[in-house]
């Protein structure tokens, strides 16, 4: 497990885009924190990686909301509405969550065994004005990303520092 700090919003979309590069726009992460803690702020710089300059907004109503931009896909989910995990089955999510795209699965314990296993969980918590991030690999794809992320993260911080 590493643990990352992210001082403001602009960090967590910064942090966001280097979890974007690390996981290679494939996989599964799981998003997990408390109501606030930034969970869709994070999925907005996964967005902001892929060019999407548009409002991001949780999909609570929605429970998915697809994102593509040529050949790489992302999917956000937010199941913090979902009243039964046999849902994601009527809504067509085993299509989207077996395919080579990204999945950020907001809330994934209302998900329950209709989830494939994550590469990536996330926990995010307030800490002071920012917030905490603890990632966890549970995967060797998973694994792979965490290895990355410290330095990608780095570096995207210190072109936003630059004004690149």
């Amino acid at each position: 497990m590493q643990r990352f700090a992210l001082d403001n919003e602009n960090v967590q979309v910064a942090f966001g885009r280097a979890l974007a590069e690390a996981m290679a726009f494939s996989g599964h992460v799981w998003l997990e924190g408390e109501l606030g803690a930034g969970k869709t702020t994070l999925a907005r710089g996964v967005m902001r990686a892929l060019g999407i300059t548009g409002a991001v907004k949780s999909p609570t109503y929605t429970l998915v909301e697809p994102y593509e931009v040529g050949e790489r896909q992302v999917y956000h989910f937010d199941l913090y509405r979902l009243a039964d995990p046999e849902e994601l089955e009527f809504i067509g999510a085993r299509e989207w969550l077996d395919s080579d795209a990204l999945s950020l699965v907001e809330w994934p314990s209302h998900g329950g065994d209709r989830l494939p296993s994550p590469d990536l969980r996330i926990r995010l918590a307030l800490a002071g004005q920012g917030r905490q991030a603890d990632v966890e690999a549970l995967s060797p794809y998973g694994m792979q990303a965490l290895n990355s992320l410290p330095s990608l993260f780095e570096q995207i911080r210190i072109s936003l520092e630059g004004g690149s």
